[in-house]
């Protein structure tokens, strides 16, 4: 797939990616031996063909380990480099001193380009994390501070998830990978459900990524992730979802033009308009991009 969008638009948004040098910040998350796939590093010399082939224009890079020092290189790259619009980064949101952390990421070197904030919330052991009050006393100095805040939770964290979106209206939130849904099983279990619920609050978004890598097996089809998709449609409507590549993890179970292009099948029964909101408007909305 190369030009424009599977709508006929130019400019696919490429809202969930990554880089990552592994000399400069180790990723002790990648195994070798499951992950041999990922086991390398990833430059944005190595993200552009890929994207472009598949039609994008403009990415949002997103942290994979919890250091503001890897968040202080993406913005720097994101300086360099026209393909990335915008940068989801890290800080510690327990610190005593989150809005002059906050500041000091603004004030790097393309620190213009951050977009928001996320936390590694689907490794915590604690099960309250995201109720506990120092992490929500963070989580609503990144909204003040004009950031959204990007949920990385597994599907049995949907709950507090929705909690932490209730309590916090003011913030703009944005749901990575659907929450991870058991797909492939035969049995979502209660992330439907948990899914509906979390969409009723109007200030989250979700990404439609991450998902070939949730499957139960080493292939999976379309019709794998019908069910995911069907599901998220019906929750959040196609307005409030956005396309998300997760390369290059996602390279584990598909190349990045594999996954557009079963994704273009699978949203093919929408409007152009819908179709548009997914491939680029939702993440200009989420996350400001093309903002001075």
């Amino acid at each position: 797939m190369t030009g424009p969008t599977p709508t006929g638009r130019p400019g696919i948004i490429d809202a969930h990616h990554h880089l990552w040098v592994r000399a400069r910040h180790p990723q002790p998350w990648i195994d070798p031996d499951t992950m041999a796939a990922i086991d390398n590093d990833f430059t944005p010399a190595d993200l552009a063909p890929a994207a472009r082939a598949a039609g994008v224009t403009e990415t949002v890079v997103v942290q994979s380990i919890a250091s503001v020092a890897e968040t202080e290189h993406l913005l720097g790259i994101a300086a360099d480099d026209p393909l990335i619009g915008g940068v989801v980064g890290w800080v510690n949101l327990a610190a005593d001193d989150i809005d002059e952390r906050l500041d000091r990421l603004r004030a790097a070197r393309g620190g213009e380009r951050l977009v928001a904030i996320r936390h590694l919330v689907q490794s915590e052991p604690d099960p309250a994390y995201l109720d506990r009050r120092d992490v929500r006393r963070g989580i609503a100095a990144v909204g003040a501070a004009g950031l959204a805040y990007d949920l990385l939770v597994r599907d049995h964290q949907l709950p507090a998830a929705t909690r932490l979106v209730r309590d916090l209206p003011e913030v703009s939130f944005v749901l990575d990978h659907l929450a991870k849904p058991s797909i492939g099983r035969g049995d979502l279990g209660d992330w439907p459900a948990n899914l509906r619920a979390l969409a009723a609050e109007p200030n989250v978004t979700a990404k439609l990524s991450g998902l070939v890598t949730e499957v139960d097996g080493s292939s999976w089809s379309a019709a794998d992730l019908r069910p995911a998709i069907d599901h998220a449609l019906d929750a959040f409507g196609a307005h409030r979802l956005m396309f998300g590549s997760d390369w290059p993890v996602c390279l584990l179970a598909s190349s990045y033009t594999r996954w557009v292009g079963v994704l273009a099948d699978l949203l093919e029964p929408l409007a152009d308009e819908e179709q548009a909101s997914i491939w680029r408007e939702t993440a200009v909305r989420a996350y400001g991009l093309g903002e001075p």
